[in-house]
């Protein structure tokens, strides 16, 4: 029955109300009978017995005098409802309001309390019964005489059977206002609860449907903060995916378009090859070259997609050793300079003569740096400008590769480095995967490193590698 969190949480609002607010109101009406109403009345009797008393006092003949005794008492009105009654020192009626104790007159009465009474203190007592409207209340007065001598008793009695009505009164009132309160209460937490729930229903339909393979729905982010901020989540792992979706169909389309390009001149070769072309040892050769160079770009996709699944899998691993920057730099770019040169790019090199000596894998870090000259060539036009600087502060060294290509808009550098993503640098028709700075990048996180970028359209860019001193 309360296997559903929508259930069990509106049980949970809800039940609470079924049962503090009635105990709320039984425990309400009893502080309100036991400490203010009947302490109340006890007040109220005591003070008129007291005055009564002080009455009596002057009325000397009252305890030897019957017609006078009964012509006081039904002379002195107290409280509504409430009976006096005169009593000797012996504890014998002498007077009383109550037409029932008529002829009683002289009957000794069973005070427990007369002796405290007799030695001048006023005490008030409660007889329950089993009989509901038998229940009383009573207040015992000492009377004294001019010397201070106590020479009889005024007791007023209450039968709390009237005061109980009252109390009958109250109880309705309060069930009355717990009546219409519960079901408000209930209704209100119904609904609360009912809105709580709904954005956990509507991220679990969100969830199911993505798991079938639905299309991402972002979730409104609206309601509680701690809804909000799963919403949020939920909302940047959908994007996330949506980009993973993006990313792999682009991966297809790069791959088909990346595998074609070399198979397609491989083929070409072959049937030149198979029709005679290898007659001419010139015409040849300049086949076999570009057979080897498109297995060469082969090559290198598939190293570019093995260090994908390296990046991916968390198995990118160091061979960490000591590497003396002045004399291992150098002869890493010496091919990518040649490269610059061949396509008529002008080189630039700054490299100071004396470089601190750090701890990395000299094959990863020629990786990366060969990536960044790799982008930086490919995206420069013929009569440009490729630079490379390096050089050492107090907690870092560093290694910045410059071109002056169409530079990397502000909304594009913060994707440059995810898998996959190709820059349009105003080409038509971009070369590569797009993994080259992603590759770089890891490989300098690697490190301890960080890759940085600086950019603008028509100005080219700086990629700056920065390694720790120590690690």
């Amino acid at each position: 029955m309360f296997r559903t969190f929508r259930r069990r949480y509106i049980l949970s609002q809800v039940l609470p109300l079924l049962i503090v607010i009635p105990l709320i109101g039984l425990s309400l009406i009893a502080i309100l009978e036991s400490q203010l109403l009947l302490p109340s009345l006890a007040r109220e009797l005591g003070g008129q017995a007291a005055l009564i008393a002080e009455i009596a006092e002057d009325q000397p003949g009252l305890w030897s005098d019957p017609a006078q005794a009964h012509a006081f008492v039904t002379r002195i009105d107290p409280l509504e409802d409430a009976q006096l009654t005169l009593v000797d020192t012996a504890g014998r009626l002498v007077a009383s309001s109550n037409p029932a104790d008529a002829g009683r007159q002289g009957q000794t009465l069973n005070l427990s309390q007369l002796p405290d009474v007799l030695a001048g203190a006023i005490r008030t007592h409660t007889t329950y019964s089993s009989q509901f409207n038998t229940d009383v209340i009573e207040v015992l007065a000492p009377v004294a005489d001019a010397g201070q001598h106590v020479v009889g008793v005024i007791r007023l009695s209450y039968r709390l059977a009237d005061i109980y009505a009252q109390f009958v009164e109250l109880r309705y009132f309060v069930g009355g206002v717990l009546l219409v309160g519960m079901p408000l209460g209930t209704l209100m937490g119904w609904i609360l609860a009912a809105n709580m729930v709904r954005p956990l229903d509507e991220m679990s339909r969100a969830v199911s449907l993505l798991t079938k393979g639905g299309h991402p729905v972002a979730l409104s982010e609206t309601g509680p903060e701690e809804l909000n901020r799963l919403a949020h989540a939920f909302n940047g792992l959908t994007l996330r995916l949506s980009l993973r979706e993006e990313a792999r169909r682009h991966l297809l389309v790069n791959l088909a378009h990346e595998l074609g390009n070399p198979l397609g001149a491989l083929h070409s070769a072959v049937e030149a090859l198979q029709r005679g072309a290898d007659a001419d040892a010139a015409f040849r050769q300049e086949l076999l070259a570009g057979m080897d160079g498109s297995l060469d770009r082969l090559h290198n996709l598939l190293d570019d997609l093995a260090r994908l699944q390296d990046q991916i899998l968390g198995a990118l691993e160091l061979a960490r050793r000591s590497v003396a920057l002045s004399e291992w730099l150098p002869p890493v770019l010496l091919l990518w300079r040649e490269a610059a040169q061949a396509k008529g790019l002008h080189w630039q090199s700054a490299i100071r003569a004396i470089l601190p000596v750090i701890e990395a894998d000299p094959d990863r870090l020629g990786q990366a740096v060969g990536n960044m000259l790799s982008n930086a060539i490919k995206y420069t036009p013929s009569g440009g400008a490729i630079s490379v600087e390096a050089g050492a502060g107090n907690e870092a060294v560093w290694i910045r590769v410059g071109d002056s290509g169409p530079g990397i808009a502000q909304d594009e550098q913060a994707r440059v480095f995810e898998p996959l993503y190709r820059g349009q640098r105003d080409r038509p028709t971009p070369e590569g995967m797009g993994l080259g700075l992603t590759i770089a990048r890891d490989l300098v996180n690697a490190h301890g490193g960080r890759l940085e970028l600086d950019s603008a359209p028509g100005f080219g860019s700086r990629f700056t590698i920065w390694l720790p001193l120590r690690t």
